[in-house]
């Protein structure tokens, strides 16, 4: 469950969700647009937050996604030493886990590398998910080099829906159905059924006509290569 604030929290602890997730931007424009706050005070607000839990004996799990992690439409850049201090500052917070996004689709591979390297050396195991949209088209590229620095969770939605309001022209996050096929290509299992996913795509493409979606897996299918193995397993 998306938890912007303790309020947000407080729901989500009394509906017994599993996992929250707090956006805790680290472009300071980005934050105060988005959340109303600067980051810095976004983390007094996960202080909080995760007192609120404690309280309640909740273990409910609580997550943090540092988000314009690679650069921000309203600020421009945002450097690495900022996302870094801010995962540091999450973690003494008393988060279970941090995850980076490219919120509005400016990552390259080598930096998401680099910047999953530095914050798993911050991090650890708590370094858990990679949260990247394919807005300029290297989506995928990131999904992979963050894999390749260790990250074994993403995020993503069928036919890339979504966006940000933050991010004109933005696409939502890469496709789910284009993720699973980038894993099963690599012999990598995750439990997603392709027919399934493509099946459920056609549906989304009729329950929200005339929207743009994305994707690439949908046009041509899986390469026999694969089909056949995924008809035999």
């Amino acid at each position: 469950m998306l938890v912007p604030n303790l309020k947000g929290a407080a729901r989500a602890i009394e509906t017994q969700a599993d996992l929250m997730l707090v956006p805790l931007s680290a472009s300071h424009a980005h934050s105060v647009a988005n959340l109303r706050k600067a980051p810095d005070d976004v983390v007094v607000e996960i202080e909080r937050i995760r007192g609120e839990r404690d309280r309640a004996h909740s273990r409910c799990i609580l997550e943090v996604g540092i988000s314009t992690a690679f650069g921000c439409t309203i600020q421009g850049r945002v450097e690495a030493a900022e996302v870094l201090r801010l995962i540091n500052a999450a973690l003494d917070a008393g988060v279970d886990r941090v995850g980076l996004a490219d919120t509005v689709g400016y990552a390259d591979p080598l930096m998401v590398t680099r910047l999953f390297e530095q914050a798993a050396r911050i991090a650890g195991d708590r370094l858990a998910c990679g949260h990247f949209h394919d807005t300029r088209g290297l989506g995928m590229a990131n999904v992979f080099a963050a894999w390749r620095a260790g990250v074994r969770r993403f995020d993503a939605t069928l036919a890339g829906i979504g966006g940000c309001p933050h991010a004109p022209g933005a696409s939502g996050n890469v496709a789910t159905e284009d993720v699973a096929y980038l894993f099963a290509s690599m012999g990598v299992e995750t439990g997603l059924d392709f027919d399934k996913l493509l099946a459920l795509r056609r549906r989304v493409a009729e329950w929200l006509a005339g929207e743009t979606l994305h994707g690439t897996l949908w046009r041509a299918g899986l390469p026999k290569s694969l089909a056949s193995a995924h008809v035999a397993h």
